[in-house]
């Protein structure tokens, strides 16, 4: 069974959903990164980098969320794209949300919700490329259905745990991105993507990592320093 070290941010969630969709039988261990869990001993050796999320199967332990999502895909051979022709898009758009989408919008969160003093030039900087990035995505999905042609994949699901939030996260600014929310709703819908969902509530983790959550989900109704 694979053991998934998590908690309800961003990137985790999507693993959750990969997980879920695939059938996957894994146990869920909470991190509870308010009280610095990432930075024990044993989780480090773990994930050296004292992030969540991060999995153990059997002798494979792997963490950073698309590297996860594409090796479990790999795994079982299922949510990876059709053709040979496709796996060049699939790879350069779960690169894309890897190296832009996660960490522009993460970064945009922070300053504007969580930095210590309002930095101006930073909150220009990443709100811009944040809306830049999404509306890159956006325009791509007014010409395809999903991220990587006609087929759901693992990149429609990485991107997921980012998009999810891009009311709470974007405000009004939101409204512009329709087919991101089309993109959403179709996915929320799914029975896996509402077991992810319901994650905190069936273990443990709905107790611990309340405020977690509601950090993430409501950034700008919390005003804390937000956990590694």
């Amino acid at each position: 069974m694979i053991k998934f070290y998590f908690s309800t941010a961003p990137n985790p969630m999507k693993v959750a959903l990969c997980l879920e969709e695939m059938g996957l039988a894994y146990e869920p261990i909470p991190v509870d990164t308010r009280k610095g869990e990432q930075h024990q001993s044993a989780y480090l050796a773990i994930n050296p980098n004292a992030k969540v999320p991060a999995i153990v199967d059997g002798k494979m332990t792997m963490f950073d969320s698309n590297a996860i999502v594409l090796y479990l895909a790999e795994k079982t051979g299922k949510f990876l794209p059709k053709s040979a022709d496709e796996r060049g898009p699939m790879l350069s758009w779960l690169m894309f949300v890897a190296s832009g989408i996660g960490p522009f919008t993460g970064q945009y969160v922070h300053f504007k919700n969580y930095a210590p003093e309002k930095i101006a030039y930073a909150l220009n900087r990443y709100e811009f490329e944040a809306l830049r990035h999404w509306g890159i995505v956006d325009a791509h999905l007014a010409k395809s259905k999903y991220m990587v042609g006609n087929s759901y994949t693992i990149v429609d699901m990485a991107l997921w745990g980012w998009a999810r939030l891009v009311p709470n996260i974007l405000g009004d600014q939101a409204a512009k991105f329709a087919n991101v929310k089309r993109l959403v709703d179709e996915i929320s819908a799914r029975p896996a993507a509402q077991k992810a969902v319901a994650l905190k509530d069936r273990h443990s983790f709905k107790t611990e990592m309340d405020e977690e959550a509601k950090r993430a989900m409501f950034p700008g109704n919390y005003k804390a320093q937000a956990g590694a």
